[in-house]
Formats: C-alpha cells, sequence, structure tokens
C-alpha cells in the first residue's frame, strides 16, 4: 500500500518530531509535499510560540502556503506522525490537500473518532485519509515524550 516516497516523507516527517522533542514539545511532525516536491514542514510548538494552534500540520501548511504563495494547496498530501486532531482536520479540508497520510493513530483527540459524524456533513471538499506508515516508530516517539515527562 505504501510507495518508496511515502516511507521517504514520513521520515521527513519524523525527524521534525525530532525536532519538537528537542524543544520539550509533544513530539508530532509534519511536511507537505506536491508532486514529490516538498512544500513545507513544521513540529508541533504551541507552548514555545504561546499559540494553542501551534500544530505541527498548521505550520507546515502556513510553512507551505508562505512557499507557494496560496493558501490553497490543492491536491498535495501531508505527511503527519500523529493523527491530526479536528482543528487541523478542518484546516486541512480549507487548504483543499488531497491525502492525509499519518502515522499513529490519536485515540484521545484524533479525528478518526468524528469521521462518522463528520461523513453525512456537507463539507467543501474532502481527502483521502490514511494511517498506520511508520506507526511503531512514530508512536514511540509520543510515548517515550510522555514517559520522561512521568
Amino acid at each position: 500500500m505504501w510507495t518508496g516516497d511515502d516511507i521517504y516523507f514520513m521520515k521527513l516527517a519524523l525527524l521534525e518530531a525530532e525536532m519538537a522533542d528537542r524543544l520539550d514539545e509533544v513530539p508530532v511532525g509534519a511536511v507537505l509535499v506536491s508532486e514529490g516536491a516538498l512544500l513545507g514542514r513544521g513540529c508541533n510548538q504551541p507552548v514555545k510560540l504561546n499559540d494553542p494552534t501551534a500544530h505541527a500540520e498548521i505550520l507546515a501548511l502556513r510553512s507551505a502556503g508562505a512557499w507557494t504563495k496560496n493558501y490553497r494547496l490543492t491536491g498535495a498530501t501531508l505527511y503527519v506522525t500523529l493523527e491530526p486532531c479536528l482543528m487541523c482536520f478542518g484546516a486541512l479540508i480549507h487548504a483543499r490537500v488531497g491525502r492525509v497520510v499519518f502515522g499513529a493513530a490519536d485515540p484521545k483527540v484524533g479525528v478518526s473518532r468524528w469521521l462518522d459524524t463528520l461523513d453525512g456533513a456537507a463539507l467543501n471538499h474532502r481527502f483521502d485519509f490514511h494511517g498506520g506508515l511508520l506507526e511503531p516508530d512514530c508512536r514511540e516517539l509520543v510515548q517515550s515524550f510522555f514517559r520522561r515527562r512521568r
């Protein structure tokens, strides 16, 4: 199911997650790609930036928007190490991404638990949504972070 490009770009997202970990943020990383080109990247920084919206996905979207000079990132693929939350899901809809690939599921705030509810919603855009790529590596980063915090 996964291509070599998928694995390569998720490994880049893992590098971003490691950066978040070094910043003492929850280690989540994201990269946004279109036609094999890296458009944007981000790592979680809500504490450092004093910004509750500074999730890795949002920062990758902002970075890509600045690079492309367009808030519409139609058809792009987002690779993120942890399943997006509802806020990030909404931003991805507005950006018109074509595909989201995540590593580890997030049973507490991940959007998967809301997908059945959202399925009937009159959303103006939909994208492919796939999880589990390099899941053990992505999950271990987050679990290791919280083990150190306890």
